[in-house]
């Protein structure tokens, strides 16, 4: 696949992401997928395959409440898409509220999302985190 195609693909699994949809969510992710959540907090972790997917997301609607208030911009070279975005939020447990200036890299494989590499702010979302 050429880069603009891996960018729709990354597209639509943040629109599935976005609205919940876990059925296209696990068709647009390989099989094997692996999800990295750097720091040292609920969600950190290496996370793989459909079944940690599905943990990993089911855990992260149930601890933050999250908004994007602008649409990332997607990077793009080869199987690589680096997604550049910004995220308000709430942990639920500390109503405590967070900013995050992020950037996911993705590799595509095949037309799915092979794996995800998040750099976030891990002592914002540490701190908020914190009871």
């Amino acid at each position: 696949m050429n880069a603009q195609a891996n960018v729709q693909v990354v597209k639509d699994f943040f629109a599935a992401l976005g609205s919940g949809d876990k059925q296209a969510l696990l068709a647009i992710s390989a099989e094997d997928i692996e999800w990295i959540v750097p720091g040292e907090w609920a969600l950190a972790g290496t996370h793989r395959g459909h079944a940690d997917l599905a943990n990993l997301l089911q855990k992260a609607s149930e601890m933050v409440d999250t908004s994007y208030p602008a649409p990332p911009e997607f990077v793009a070279q080869g199987d690589r898409v680096l997604v550049v975005g910004f995220a308000t939020g709430r942990i639920k447990a500390t109503n405590k509220t967070f900013e995050d200036h992020w950037i996911f890299a993705i590799t595509v494989r095949n037309g799915k999302v092979a794996s995800i590499r998040e750099y976030i702010d891990t002592l914002a979302l540490a701190r908020t985190s914190e009871l």
